[in-house]
């Protein structure tokens, strides 16, 4: 009886030591639980007033959970990169959060084509210039229109020349006009594609032969492929004479152009880090396949005194980066320059 006892003592013991573990294991599941909850309770939250900021509507509910996600991945994102450390630079929910990378880089980073055998020219005026000043910014000197916003038409490489013939324009007549790129994307046709891509070379000579650009109020950006308005086409409120190409792979060259003029370059901006660029330095990964075309507009040196950079201006809104532009590092090791923007930089004559 003793031993039966005993046994039932040691069964009754193990059922409440038992228990008393799965009451533990289901308070910590419980805890674990929570957490995730919370946490996915303020991205939801940060999301709805994310899509209502931006007007941002979704077919289905289906669409809009699967944007969620992506939202949610990219946020966790740029919150682990924004707490890893002293950077540079920092990332920013935009209106690119609820994309993937490989969406963003197909709507908003293939808008150049570079021509394979297209020569360069030879000529470059600025070879002998020697007085360069320390910083330029083009902003401060009245060249550089209002950021644009090219939206999901792979037209970078027309807002890139006309922000280019913009800035040279009011260097020579003191007048800043802002030109169109619809234009480009309707008229521009020979070799050049509109919203499926082209090159700042190719505009360049398109305006020279056309004899110059309307303005944008006369010819207003639309975002999409149209057929050319020769009536439009024919008022010019500018005109270049040529343009000439910057020797490649030389930050050195391209700071002595830039020095006198807002130049067009080619960058590589298909990576996470440009995508979610808020504020600082970019000194992000990069390659140098180019794939977009924005605008030098200056360069300087960071508030540490030590970081030189470039100062580019994008057609992603004023809503990305430092309200539309971007400090790429300046003066790296590679040639090419920071994502390839020595590669294959050029800028009008006039």
């Amino acid at each position: 009886m003793a031993s039966i006892q005993y046994q039932c003592l040691l069964t009754s013991s193990f059922a409440i030591l038992m228990l008393l573990l799965i009451s533990v294991f289901f308070l910590q599941g419980s805890t674990a639980r929570t957490l995730p909850a919370a946490e996915q309770e303020r991205m939801k939250e940060m999301h709805g007033q994310w899509a209502a900021r931006l007007g941002r509507v979704y077919k289905s509910a289906a669409e809009k959970e699967r944007r969620f996600q992506i939202f949610k991945a990219n946020v966790e994102y740029i919150e682990a990169f924004n707490g890893a450390g002293n950077k540079s630079y920092k990332l920013g929910v935009n209106q690119f959060t609820d994309l993937t990378n490989e969406e963003f880089k197909a709507y908003y980073s293939t808008g150049l084509i570079k021509p394979s055998h297209q020569p360069r020219t030879t000529s470059f005026k600025y070879q002998n210039f020697t007085q360069v000043p320390s910083t330029m910014d083009w902003r401060k000197q009245g060249a550089v229109t209002s950021i644009k916003n090219q939206g999901q038409c792979g037209s970078c490489w027309a807002f890139s020349t006309v922000a280019a013939i913009e800035g040279i324009t009011k260097i020579k007549t003191g007048k800043l006009i802002s030109l169109s790129e619809q234009e480009l994307v309707d008229c521009d046709t020979d070799m050049d594609r509109g919203c499926k891509g082209g090159f700042m070379d190719n505009a360049f000579e398109f305006v020279q032969k056309n004899g110059g650009l309307a303005t944008e109020d006369d010819y207003p950006y639309t975002g999409v492929d149209g057929t050319c308005n020769t009536d439009k086409e024919s008022i010019h409120a500018a005109s270049i004479t040529g343009h000439e190409d910057v020797p490649e792979n030389s930050e050195e060259s391209l700071v002595k152009a830039v020095a006198n003029q807002p130049v067009s370059v080619a960058i590589d901006a298909s990576g996470s880090d440009f995508q979610f660029y808020k504020v600082g330095v970019f000194k992000g990964e990069c390659g140098t396949n180019l794939d977009h075309g924005v605008t030098a507009v200056g360069y300087g040196v960071d508030e540490d005194g030590i970081t030189k950079f470039w100062l580019v201006k994008n057609s992603w809104g004023d809503a990305w980066g430092e309200n539309g532009y971007i400090r790429m590092q300046k003066d790296v090791d590679a040639e090419e320059g920071l994502c390839g923007i020595a590669m294959k930089p050029s800028y009008p004559t006039a």
